[in-house]
């Protein structure tokens, strides 16, 4: 019997030194991360990295205030802001970096996990589903309930036209900062130069994920122009609309060129987009709206004012439960596309 030798290339060897390479770690990451967000999601009853942010947000608010000046409020805006997202981003580089010294396979398991929570891909079309659910049964009451979970306008006397459109803004406003955003800036981490030479020291996706992350709850949390967090909040506010600027008009972009649109969507939200206050939120709402065909925006209520987002979109059919799936659909899809490019961009070596 002749013995067949596998050339060096296939060896048992070789297998394990190019599962060790860094631009198959950053893959592997990045696959993992999606894959658990997309089967599993963020589990109930786990401490989530959000969570923490927020708790320390309200730890420093409630020092902050005690200050009555304006100035000094506004400075420690700024303390805040970066304070919390440069925390974020060094506690995932140092928990990464811990888990890799007592294994690299744990340390990659470790990696998959903190960047899978800072996806919101399942969650977002859980809570959608979550309000969709009692609304289809005709339940309101349930309806309305649910959906003052995930919105900041009064939901008590909505109506089913009015609890889909909010549903849908939702949906779509956080398509970007919630899904796109945080994958745009984890491909950008693992194709950072120091990430690809050492991803064992945990430098890549799961540092500039989570400090992307932080900057998105600082203005959920603390970026509004109401008292009392016009001073305190306005550096996270500015911050988080930089940081979303580019994720946001890529994901414009992504959905216009995949809905075969790309003119008219282009057209519309040019013309509806910058009557919004919010310099990306109006984009993606509109972008979306065009896609699907529908009008978002009108009268809203926060806490008994009544306050008149513009209207973006043309109404050629009523939003329904199947747009809104429709929508998260289109979402999962530039998702999907995304990660693939982002693959195909980390170099091999």
């Amino acid at each position: 019997m002749e013995l067949v030798l596998l050339p060096e290339e296939w060896s048992i060897d070789s297998f394990r030194n190019m599962a060790l390479q860094p631009s198959v770690i950053s893959a592997m990451v990045l696959i993992g991360a999606a894959g658990l967000d997309y089967w599993i999601g963020d589990p109930w009853g786990w401490l989530h990295p959000v969570q923490v942010m927020g708790w320390a947000i309200q730890q420093y608010s409630r020092w902050a205030f005690n200050f009555k000046s304006a100035i000094v409020q506004r400075w420690a805006g700024v303390g805040l802001a970066i304070g919390l997202v440069s925390l974020s981003g060094f506690a995932g580089w140092l928990v990464v970096t811990g888990a890799t010294w007592l294994h690299p396979i744990f340390g990659v398991i470790t990696a998959i996990v903190l960047l899978a929570s800072c996806f919101a891909g399942r969650s977002l079309r859980r809570a959608a589903e979550n309000v969709l659910a009692p609304l289809q049964a005709g339940d309101l009451e349930t309806a309305r309930s649910r959906l003052s979970l995930y919105v900041g306008r009064d939901t008590a006397d909505l109506d089913e036209a009015e609890i889909l459109r909010a549903v849908l803004e939702t949906v779509t406003e956080n398509a970007v900062d919630g899904v796109l955003a945080p994958l745009f800036y984890a491909i950008v981490g693992s194709l950072l130069p120091i990430a690809l030479q050492f991803p064992e020291a945990g430098i890549g996706a799961v540092p500039l994920a989570l400090a992307y992350k932080a900057v998105s709850t600082l203005d959920s949390m603390v970026g509004y122009r109401e008292a009392p967090y016009q001073d305190l909040g306005w550096c996270s506010a500015r911050s988080e609309d930089g940081l979303t600027y580019i994720p946001c008009r890529l994901t414009v972009l992504t959905l216009a060129l995949l809905s075969g649109h790309l003119q008219k969507v282009w057209q519309i939200c040019r013309r509806d987009a910058p009557q919004d206050p919010s310099p990306n939120a109006g984009w993606s709402e509109c972008a979306y709206a065009v896609v699907l065909g529908v009008q978002v925006g009108g009268k809203n209520q926060y806490r008994g004012v009544v306050k008149h987002k513009p209207l973006l979109g043309e109404p050629i059919h009523p939003i329904t439960p199947d747009r809104i799936r429709q929508a998260m659909n289109w979402t999962r899809r530039m998702f999907l596309l995304w990660l693939a490019i982002g693959l195909a961009a980390i170099p091999l070596r």
